[in-house]
């Protein structure tokens, strides 16, 4: 079995759990492919490059490395198993002192991989050519940048007008990403496996609009009808590119999902519950009792 390990250096943690990994990979049968930056400090293994030969892919961090990983991935099918070295860590798969009974329970088959959908959004300059192409796991986002000042955009939903988004700017997302920025700008938490795409206003100029839950198959269109020089579109938070009035986004499901590794005992209302203190505060109410 061929591990890839894809980590953030800025975490302190980080080269103790690369050691225990290494010490690891052996017991389980795994060879270890590192980034170039964490291949560096490992002082073993082999470097990573493409990921075609992996059965899994490790990313060391939080939430954003586990997104960057899945980037890299692009549309290849092989699970990612994110170990949360950080504060909350929602799409990870364990916390960075469970890394090794998560990697025995893997190597063993004790696993399940969710499949979650991906968006994939392209940008369109004015004169119909194409800008970029990006595939999100969480979010794409069109956006003003430092300017103080409500932006208009139009939205349409295959074809057919929305309406007119008097906004800071519009977030488009997948279940997934339902608990990212969506959720800060008021949308709705849906369940992972509900497939899904969320358009969700950033700071609306009007009582009349909220977001809104759309079937999966659709395809929205974004234009900012007005507004400054300096917007923005941004890509899981990560990547992106700039954006003018009279351009277009396009964004619909893409072809491919990703893999997430969960294991027994864990569930989505458990991370809700205890990582974004869903229902309340625990240590104020009490623990949640089973029905």
């Amino acid at each position: 079995m061929r591990i890839g390990v894809i980590g953030h250096r800025g975490y302190a943690g980080l080269p103790g759990v690369l050691g225990a990994l290494l010490e690891l990979a052996p017991t389980i049968g795994a060879t270890l492919a590192f980034e170039d930056e964490l291949y560096e400090i490992a002082e073993d293994g082999e470097p990573l490059g493409e990921p075609d030969a992996l059965d899994l892919l490790l990313t060391l961090g939080g939430d954003g490395t586990l997104l960057r990983g899945a980037r890299y991935l692009g549309a290849r099918d092989i699970p990612i198993l994110g170990v949360n070295l950080g504060r909350l860590g929602f799409l990870t798969s364990c916390g960075g002192d469970e890394f090794e009974e998560a990697l025995r329970l893997w190597s063993r088959g004790e696993f399940t991989a969710e499949q979650r959908m991906t968006l994939d959004a392209r940008a369109w300059s004015v004169d119909g050519e194409p800008r970029g192409r990006w595939r999100c796991l969480n979010d794409v986002v069109l956006h003003k940048g430092g300017f103080a000042r409500v932006v208009r955009f139009g939205v349409h939903v295959d074809g057919e007008p929305l309406g007119a988004y008097g906004a800071d700017g519009v977030v488009i997302c997948t279940p997934t990403g339902s608990t990212g920025y969506s959720l800060s700008a008021g949308g709705p938490v849906v369940v992972p496996t509900v497939e899904s795409i969320m358009v969700t206003p950033v700071s609306p100029h009007t009582l009349a609009m909220r977001p809104l839950v759309l079937p999966p198959d659709v395809e929205v269109a974004l234009r900012a009808e007005d507004g400054p020089e300096g917007l923005l579109v941004t890509v899981d938070g990560q990547v992106g590119t700039t954006f003018k009035a009279g351009e277009t986004l396009i964004v619909r499901r893409a072809d491919t999902p990703v893999r997430i590794i969960r294991f027994p005992g864990t569930s989505f209302f458990e991370r809700l519950r205890h990582k974004l203190g869903w229902g309340g505060l625990s240590e104020r109410d009490g623990v949640v009792s089973a029905v």
